[in-house]
């Protein structure tokens, strides 16, 4: 362990992350997360692919729906190669700069991804309690504007997070006990008390994750008050499973990411943050494109009618 309390400049961090496994164990881990970072990548990709070539899914909840592939993409790129080189290799070693970006990164998906899904709740709620006037309202400069609102206060909440992370140098240590740079674990390794950062960071933990979390309740609430009042069961069920996917989605990142930025420092620990941390940057990732494209007959025909079309091209090259 590096002694840095003299005052000298980190330069690099140790990832921790799964060091103390045999090589056995991470052999293993490589071989399950190699494999479920090939299946969020070639799911995610397909839907990418189908929702902007699809005529058939030309409507906002498919945009909104490829936009959030796209960033679940981004996403689990910021993080998996890593982990899967550092199971191969002995040195964990990330230098300082490739560190704090993946931090911005982290952030900037995040934040990005979090404010789409509150706009694909709003998306949902205008189709089904509004439907004679969703054309109008949901128009395709909307869902532009909506998608690059996202983007927008991802990128700029990203800077901010990532100066508040990086406003105090460096001079406790530099092992860092997950296997990537997650904000809280790097901020406890700088000088002086970085519990002023860290408050900043839960308070916009508290604004980016509850301030969209309203929005998508108080859609959900109107929608399932939509639904309770309609006499067609059949409306109801396709409805149901439609909103179902989103809330579903939802719950899987918001409490991953509730857990990681938002609980006292002191209830964390490399046994509690590296089971969170992967649930919201690989097992989400994954799972988004499987709830969707299973509960959406459209999408299963999409996707159907792509491989099918790939499948027939390949056929005519050979």
């Amino acid at each position: 362990m590096m002694d840095l309390r003299n005052g000298s400049r980190v330069t690099y961090f140790i990832l921790v992350g799964f060091e103390q496994s045999s090589p056995s164990t991470r052999a293993l881990l490589f071989a399950l997360f190699l494999a479920l970072y090939s299946l969020a990548m070639a799911m995610n990709g397909l839907i990418i692919f189908i929702t902007w070539t699809d005529p058939r899914l030309n409507s906002p909840m498919y945009f909104f729906l490829g936009h959030l592939s796209f960033l679940d993409v981004c996403f689990i790129t910021t993080t998996i190669p890593q982990m899967l080189i550092h199971l191969l290799v002995k040195n964990h070693t990330v230098s300082f700069a490739s560190c704090m970006t993946q931090m911005y990164l982290v952030f900037c998906m995040g934040v990005a991804e979090c404010i789409l899904l509150a706009f694909m709740a709003y998306d949902r709620y205008v189709a089904i309690c509004h439907p004679l006037n969703y054309a109008q309202i949901m128009s395709w400069q909307v869902c532009l504007r909506l998608v690059g609102t996202a983007w927008f206060f991802g990128l700029i909440n990203g800077i901010f997070l990532e100066y508040m992370s990086i406003r105090n140098p460096f001079c406790r240590d530099n092992h860092i006990e997950n296997f990537f740079c997650e904000a809280p674990i790097v901020i406890a390794l700088t000088c002086g008390d970085p519990q002023f950062s860290m408050k900043v960071i839960f308070a916009d933990a508290v604004v980016v994750l509850l301030s969209p979390m309203v929005l998508i309740v108080i859609s959900y609430a109107h929608i399932l008050a939509s639904i309770l009042g309609r006499a067609s069961s059949s409306g109801r069920g396709k409805t149901f499973s439609t909103c179902a996917s989103h809330l579903t989605v939802v719950i899987l990142l918001y409490s991953s990411a509730m857990f990681s930025y938002m609980n006292p420092r002191s209830t964390h620990g490399p046994d509690k943050d590296k089971p969170f941390s992967l649930l919201y940057t690989i097992i989400t990732p994954m799972c988004n494109p499987i709830i969707y494209s299973f509960r959406n007959k459209e999408m299963k025909g999409a996707m159907v009618r792509a491989l099918g079309r790939t499948s027939l091209a390949l056929a005519e090259y050979v």
